[in-house]
């Protein structure tokens, strides 16, 4: 079986191509041919994740899947949730994002957050939604080096270090990416 995933960012290929079985071919968008910005123009993390993978399905022909994640925090009302990797603008710098985050936080009661991916597979025609959910917290500071967006501020419940502070394998087993990954490849070895 060969799939598309409808990415550019290196280190998502990387975190997912952990996760598929071998015997799931798994293509980039550079793969295929694919150099344009694919809308992400949605209301919600779930409608972004389907809008990207129709896109592919539509213009390329190919079954895919995409996924969009947002970090959503409690006592912001879900924010930055669907607007995460431009919280701070349309440059979409990490660091930029984590320093805005960290400032609307200051004298806020509750750093409770929880990460929240959506993928989306357009499958022989059909298409299905998969869900993965961390819940933690987010810190007073930038903790690690590993990871990418907002891993260095992001510390999951149960653990005393940031997802930037772990190494890929437990990141991807109790990381909402790893979870809706999970439920993607039981549902294709099914």
């Amino acid at each position: 079986m060969t799939l598309v995933f409808a990415t550019n960012n290196l280190n998502k290929i990387k975190e997912v191509q952990s996760l598929i079985p071998e015997h799931i071919k798994l293509l980039s968008l550079k793969d295929i041919g694919c150099f344009e910005d694919i809308p992400e123009t949605q209301n919600t993390i779930e409608d972004n994740a389907i809008q990207k993978s129709e896109y592919i399905k539509t213009n390329y022909g190919y079954d895919c899947f995409a996924d969009d994640t947002g970090l959503e925090v409690e006592v912001l009302n879900g924010e930055p949730g669907v607007y995460s990797a431009r919280y701070a603008g349309e440059q979409r710098d990490a660091n930029d994002n984590m320093n805005k985050l960290l400032i609307e936080l200051i004298g806020k009661h509750s750093r409770t957050a929880q990460f929240k991916t959506v993928i989306s597979l357009q499958l022989n025609n059909n298409s299905y939604t998969f869900n993965g959910i961390c819940k933690g917290e987010i810190t007073h500071e930038k903790f690690g080096k590993q990871g990418f967006g907002y891993d260095p501020i992001f510390r999951p419940h149960g653990y005393n270090i940031t997802f930037a502070e772990m190494d890929l394998s437990l990141k991807n087993r109790i990381g909402h990416r790893g979870k809706a990954i999970s439920e993607l490849v039981t549902f294709l070895n099914s």
